[in-house]
Order: C-alpha cells, then sequence, then structure tokens
C-alpha cells in the first residue's frame, strides 16, 4: 500500500511525508528496522491531547441543553478505543501501519487498541504539518457523523450505568468485569477486559487504561443484551 494511497483517502497531502510515516511506525517495526531510533508514542500522546480538545469544543458548541455528566461521558464513547478503531477502519488505515512481522502474523492490522493508538498519532502528525485547521477538517471529516450518531443514542449516557440496568432488567444479573489481558510496557499499557453476567462471558473491550477497556466492554454488551 503505497502513502499516496492513505492521504487521498483521508483527504489531506503531507507536506513533510516523514511524518506520516512515523505516524504509522509501530513500535514493533523497530525490533526488524535497527536502522529507526522513533515510533509514533509520542505523536499517539500528542494526538490523544488533540482528540480530546476537539471533541470538547464540539460536544459544548453542539448539544448546550448536555450537563456536564453527558458531556463526559459522550467524549468517552467518541474517543474510545473501539470507536477510533472502527473508524480508522473506514478508510483501510491497518494496511498502511508498519509493523513486526510477528506482530502482523498475530493480527496486528486488525488490532482495535492498535488501530486506535495509530488513528491517534496520524492526529497528532497532520497537527504538526498542516496546524490546527487541518486537523479540524480532518476531525470533521471521520468524527462528526460519529458524534452526531452516539448523541442519539441513551448509551451515552454512561455505558457502565446503562449496561447495568439493562442486565438487572432482563437478566436479574448485576454485571461484573475482568481484566482478561494486560500488554504493552508500563508507560504503554493496553488491556482487555471483558463484562460477564455470572460466569458468561457477554462481550470483551480493549483501551490503554482498565476503566477505557471496561467502557468498551459495556458498549458492546449494552448492544447484544435482548
Amino acid at each position: 500500500m503505497s502513502l499516496s494511497q492513505l492521504q487521498k483517502k483521508i483527504n489531506y497531502q503531507f507536506k513533510d511525508e516523514s511524518l506520516l510515516k512515523l505516524a504509522l511506525t509501530h513500535r514493533s517495526f523497530l525490533n526488524e528496522n535497527k536502522q529507526l531510533s522513533e515510533n509514533n508514542e509520542r505523536l499517539e500522546f500528542l494526538g490523544d491531547a488533540l482528540l480530546e480538545s476537539w471533541s470538547s469544543q464540539k460536544l459544548f458548541t453542539l448539544f448546550p441543553d448536555f450537563n456536564e455528566g453527558s458531556l463526559t461521558n459522550l467524549r468517552s464513547l467518541l474517543v474510545c478505543t473501539n470507536n477510533l478503531a472502527e473508524i480508522g477502519a473506514t478508510f483501510n488505515l491497518g494496511d498502511y501501519i508498519f509493523l513486526s512481522h510477528g506482530e502482523e502474523a498475530h493480527g496486528g492490522r486488525q488490532n482495535h487498541s492498535l488501530l486506535a493508538d495509530t488513528f491517534e498519532s496520524l492526529c497528532g502528525a497532520i497537527f504538526l504539518d498542516g496546524g490546527q485547521k487541518a486537523l479540524d477538517l480532518f476531525l470533521d471529516k471521520f468524527l462528526l457523523q460519529s458524534l452526531m450518531i452516539l448523541s442519539k443514542k441513551e448509551i451515552y449516557k454512561d455505558p457502565k450505568s446503562v449496561f447495568q440496568e439493562i442486565a438487572q432488567a432482563k437478566r436479574g444479573v448485576t454485571p461484573h468485569y475482568q481484566t482478561l489481558k494486560e500488554s504493552g510496557p508500563d508507560h504503554h499499557k493496553s488491556f482487555e477486559v471483558g463484562v460477564f453476567l455470572g460466569q458468561n462471558l457477554i462481550a470483551k473491550g480493549q483501551g490503554n487504561s482498565k476503566q477505557k477497556a471496561e467502557s468498551d466492554a459495556a458498549t458492546k454488551a449494552a448492544s447484544l443484551i435482548v
């Protein structure tokens, strides 16, 4: 896959294509390419903050009747691992990531946590290359529709609380959460959490914190209980 294809898909042409390459460089790729010394984690850090700022401003402007709690929960759903991964998948982001052979063999291109992290690093790269206006145009194109859809769902109020209400009403059981897997170094952890009703695993969620992974699992589980 050529980077020019990706730039056409996201409707942004980098002036400094090295920033795009860096945004797509997963840390595993460095293990097989010793001449490289930097991965996309710093850009991911920047992109995460920029996403939170953009979404906060959009929510504040678009939903004047929402209280602080609703705004916070809706923002969490918008920038959660699952949602960012799904948005990245709309322009085949996983196809362009520089991964080690081992990471690719283990499904890295479809890994939601990895896709979400790369989406954040891409945001950071666009900001550094083209400024806030370029990033705003990119996020308006790819996140605004998702934001409007999420705002119409009751689940934005609080994924874990909503799922607990559903589970108690329909199954008479209070859900509980269990960490299924942790990976990555201490400064860059990735968590997979399962939400259970009794002994039954209902859904799995991913995130860079246990709280985000639990919310992700609850969001998925709420749509599965009938």
